[in-house]
């Protein structure tokens, strides 16, 4: 079982483990943004500081409702004990666990949610 709490802004936060295929390992909290259909998303220099491998890049429609493209990494995270490999999508913001990661770590699935 995983534990989070609700910050000062009056978010849900999770803490996390995010790593790389090397082991490098850091550990974050992210907000747990229902909204948000990917896995995770990290800030760029912690895409940096794990040297996360690039996979590519994809479309979202951000809350607003406009697009805006972003550049997808590979990492691991440790999950409710169990590593998993997902993709993380490169923001300006926190990090955001969003409900892909929440749908795979409690149905063991690696189908987004969207």
């Amino acid at each position: 079982m995983m534990y989070g709490v609700v910050n000062t802004n009056c978010e849900a936060t999770i803490r996390l483990v995010v790593g790389n295929e090397n082991a490098q390992r850091r550990v974050i909290d992210a907000v747990i943004d229902t909204g948000y259909t990917g896995f995770l998303s990290l800030p760029r220099e912690t895409i940096i500081a794990l040297n996360l491998p690039w996979t590519g890049v994809e479309r979202g429609t951000l809350g607003d409702g406009s697009e805006a493209t972003f550049e997808v990494y590979a990492a691991t995270v440790i999950w409710d004990g169990e590593y998993q490999s997902i993709p993380v999508n490169e923001t300006e913001t926190d990090p955001l666990v969003g409900m892909s990661l929440l749908y795979a770590g409690t149905y063991k699935s690696k189908a987004p949610c969207f």
